[in-house]
């Protein structure tokens, strides 16, 4: 019968348990010494060894040959544990025996010595699903054991266990495995079942197991069994069920440009390739954690290990460091919402408009700098793409070329014409110039979407002797005082003359104590305005 990878390579000694030195060192010592405690709690998130130490501790302890705090494994004791045949160690599930009346029976039978062994030993698996009165019963044993007995409590969930429990055990925390030592363990594994593996194939499968060894070994049996004596990195990545690097790369590139449609249709081929939403969204929160290293670390390479890092970096130059930690807010919330809809490809493709609409949230100076010059990543084209790739972004080379192109051609013919101005004799009040302001921004966002963009953040706050006042709030200083620049400034002085029939003059400022003189102006020009509109013109006459 076929044994899996993570069975049949588990750890057999303290040595072969990877990326756990600070437990290892500790128990090693006890068992030279004879410095054995009564209970041990083993906690950690799942595939990081928890069990496996405590088969090696449980050998060790009952070793005749014990050498360095290792059992041997080859005498009598070591032997009838490994093969699970000895009566005086004994694996619980407390998922499964959690109750009152299994802990009673448990404190019944601990009274009783060895068979054959120093030591009986009790390894508790998810210790924190006992009940609450399980752990009462269970407290008295922990309290006063017998000199022969010893337990190891294993839990994913430690916090969940009482401190009465916490306070009478040694307490032993399993970290994430690196992946460099996960990676170690699958390349002697394929050595010795003299199986190829592609460049990346490991360091793919380290990274998505979590740092849980039991995981990557999981996803190598998978490997192993679809590609036989050749793993292959496009076969990883289909039976994954993991993005191609590529398509993230393109993806991300959309988002930034804007091209929300690009970036749909991306999506859309990658559901139609059969790629779980989950993990896609997954791939893209962890290109997102790695350009935020890429962009704040000097050597990010000592933080992930991923290969192209030059890839990233680029890419990296083109945000700033708050659109990427806003994104990544964005798409760990996705993350979460996920697992949990009916329809999961709603909340990516939420996630990725709202990426997308980021770029309104940008900082002022970056949002009036693109609209002036148009944003491109820099030096995309220097990334290692396929082929196709590269045709792409040479396609969209030159439609952007053929779009500047129009967009000149378009410039030239909707420039206004410098024209005479003529007065009607009409007077104008603040109140008719709030009314019209609308249509006015209209013909200047027609005319020049650079403008319009820099006039929307303002508002009309006085006119008087032909001079309208447009104030900024205080965030918005760039935009007032990129609005005072000449040729802006001119600009709209001739469009709001033209449409008023009136020479006028603009000035900015920034908004500080202005709003109840405003309020008050507002007021009263539109008590005027009412008069006028009720009784006519003619018949009014205002001092």
């Amino acid at each position: 019968m076929y044994q899996a990878l993570y069975r049949q390579y588990r750890p057999k000694n303290f040595q072969q348990l990877l990326g756990q030195d600070h437990i290892t060192t500790i128990l090693k010592n006890q068992v030279r010494n004879g410095n054995i405690g009564h209970a041990y709690l083993f906690s950690g998130t799942r595939g990081t060894g928890k069990t496996s130490a405590a088969k090696i501790f449980s050998r060790a302890v009952n070793c005749l040959e014990s050498t360095d705090g290792n059992p041997c494994n080859k005498c009598e004791n070591c032997k009838e544990i490994l093969e699970d045949n000895s009566m005086d160690v004994i694996e619980m599930d407390a998922a499964s025996n959690r109750g009152i009346d299994d802990i009673r029976e448990l404190r019944d039978r601990v009274v009783y010595p060895p068979a054959r062994i120093k030591y009986k030993i009790y390894i508790v698996d998810e210790v924190h699903m006992l009940t609450r009165e399980a752990f009462n019963a269970l407290l008295k044993t922990l309290e006063e054991p017998p000199k022969h007995l010893i337990f190891i409590l294993a839990t994913t969930a430690p916090e969940k266990l009482p401190q009465t429990i916490l306070s009478r055990c040694q307490r032993f925390d399993f970290r994430r495995i690196p992946t460099k030592d996960i990676i170690y363990n699958m390349e002697n594994i394929l050595k010795d079942l003299d199986i190829q593996v592609e460049d990346e194939v490991l360091s793919l499968i380290a990274r998505n197991s979590d740092g849980a060894m039991r995981d990557s070994l999981s996803l190598l049996d998978q490997c192993i069994s679809y590609g036989g004596d050749l793993i292959k990195y496009e076969d990883a990545i289909e039976l994954l069920s993991i993005t191609n690097k590529d398509l993230i790369f393109d993806l991300v590139d959309n988002i930034k440009e804007r091209n929300i449609e690009n970036a749909l249709n991306t999506i859309n081929n990658i559901i139609q390739d059969g790629k779980d939403i989950e993990q896609f969204i997954k791939d893209i929160v962890n290109h997102f954690r790695n350009l935020m290293i890429a962009k704040t670390t000097k050597k990010p390479e000592n933080i992930i290990e991923i290969s192209h890092m030059e890839t990233y970096i680029e890419q990296s130059k083109s945000m700033n460091i708050d659109y990427i930690l806003k994104s990544l807010d964005i798409l760990t919330a996705a993350d979460s919402q996920v697992k949990w809809s009916p329809n999961p490809r709603i909340i990516l493709e939420m996630a990725t408009i709202k990426l997308v609409n980021l770029h309104e949230e940008l900082p002022l100076v970056e949002r009036v700098r693109r609209l002036e010059e148009g944003f491109t990543p820099k030096n995309k084209e220097n990334r290692k793409t396929s082929p196709i790739s590269k045709a792409i972004i040479k396609d969209k080379k030159t439609k952007k070329t053929a779009q500047k192109k129009s967009d000149e051609e378009k410039t030239k013919e909707s420039k206004p014409e410098k024209s005479a101005i003529i007065d009607d004799g009409k007077e104008i009040s603040l109140y008719t110039i709030k009314k019209e302001w609308p249509n006015i921004m209209d013909q200047i966002k027609s005319q020049k979407m650079r403008v319009y963009a820099l006039l929307i953040e303002g508002e009309v706050v006085d006119f008087s002797n032909n001079l309208l006042t447009i104030g900024y709030p205080e965030k918005f200083g760039f935009h007032q005082q990129a609005i005072c620049n000449q040729n802006n400034k001119n600009f709209v002085e001739d469009i709001i003359s033209n449409y008023l029939k009136k020479k006028i003059e603009i000035k900015s400022i920034i908004k500080m104590n202005i709003k109840d003189k405003e309020t008050e102006n507002i007021d009263t020009d539109k008590t005027v305005q009412e008069v006028v509109d009720f009784f006519g013109e003619d018949m009014v006459e205002i001092e």
